[in-house]
């Protein structure tokens, strides 16, 4: 087959999918199309790891829409993902900056840089403050795992949010690293003056487990990589300790641009996650090393004009005694 695509008038599907044909990064970018599309008609749970800054840097609807439109059935995110995706859904909005600027004088004007992204700490601190009152309402008798508390967040938001489209879908959100973020902030706020909510890390570990063990097939997509991919990759390892193990996920897709050669989970390759039995030996896998704020809008745009449609997806009922799941067929 030619490396040579022709060009031709074509949507961004047919783009992306012919770039397939492509040698380097552009065929690891439509390869991870066609494998997602294979993940949609199958009956497999797919779980999204989303790490940096991506709502920051303008994300937030384009992973909105795959939970929205169930492309995804699980998120494990990164605490600043989702704190400045609260921060959107309460009008408090990032604006486009300059990366060349003087950093002294925005601390002035109390304006925090994101790379070339600007907001207002004012506003931020009204975030803060918002979570340390959402943080009130709860009962503190209760240990809590981080999906619990995303999901109750997610009541008051819009569906165009995250944390909102999550809710109204009902597909959970985990993020193991909640207190590295102003999720941590706003609550030590509460804890401080005698509301002590406890979120148990062990929880999360235990009910993303199951999620994967009681899933014929999983797929793994990975938006940079870090927390959110380690800990969504141990269940398999988990799973195999407990003695429910599928020998590893089924799908696995990543965009970053970390390396393999300093020894990074973030970088690892998929090769290297099956020598630990956490993706199968024939799984259909794929990494595009390529800034994800390029790949990864291309990529969801390209599902939406393909029409590409779920043939069914998992429904999460949860309970004390554990997780039940059932498959929604359409």
């Amino acid at each position: 087959m030619r490396t040579t695509i022709p060009m031709k008038e074509r949507d961004v599907a047919d783009l992306v999918n012919d770039m397939s044909k492509m040698g380097f990064q552009g065929g690891k970018l439509g390869q991870s199309l066609q494998i997602w599309e294979r993940m949609l008609e199958e009956e497999t749970t797919i779980l999204l790891g989303l790490a940096g800054a991506m709502v920051p840097a303008g994300l937030s609807e384009f992973i909105s829409y795959l939970i929205n439109e169930r492309m995804v059935d699980c998120l494990v995110s990164t605490g600043a993902n989702l704190f400045h995706d609260l921060c959107e859904g309460l009008d408090i909005v990032h604006y486009k900056g300059s990366a060349c600027v003087d950093d002294a004088y925005l601390n002035d004007c109390r304006i925090d840089r994101i790379y070339d992204v600007f907001v207002s700490e004012v506003e931020l601190h009204k975030a803060d403050l918002y979570i340390s009152n959402f943080v009130r309402t709860l009962n503190s008798n209760i240990r809590y795992s981080s999906r619990e508390l995303m999901h109750l967040l997610g009541r008051d938001m819009s569906e165009s949010t995250i944390l909102g489209a999550a809710y109204r879908s009902n597909v959970p959100i985990f993020v193991p690293a909640l207190g590295d973020s102003s999720f941590g902030i706003g609550m030590v706020i509460a804890y401080r003056e005698g509301h002590k909510v406890i979120v148990d890390p062990i929880k999360d570990v235990d009910e993303i487990t199951q999620i994967v063990e009681k899933s014929q097939k999983t797929g793994v997509i990975y938006i940079g990589g870090g927390v959110p991919k380690n800990f969504i990759q141990q269940t398999e390892v988990i799973a195999e300790l407990i003695g429910i193990y599928s020998g590893g996920h089924n799908y696995a897709i990543q965009y970053t641009t970390d390396s393999p050669q300093w020894g990074g989970l973030s970088g690892s390759t998929f090769e290297e996650a099956v020598s630990w039995g956490k993706v199968k030996k024939d799984a259909s896998k794929v990494q595009v090393f390529s800034d994800a704020t390029i790949s990864v809008p291309l990529v969801i745009q390209a599902l939406r004009a393909s029409g590409a449609k779920r043939n069914c997806y998992p429904i999460f009922e949860w309970a004390e005694d554990g997780l039940d799941l059932k498959i929604n067929k359409n």
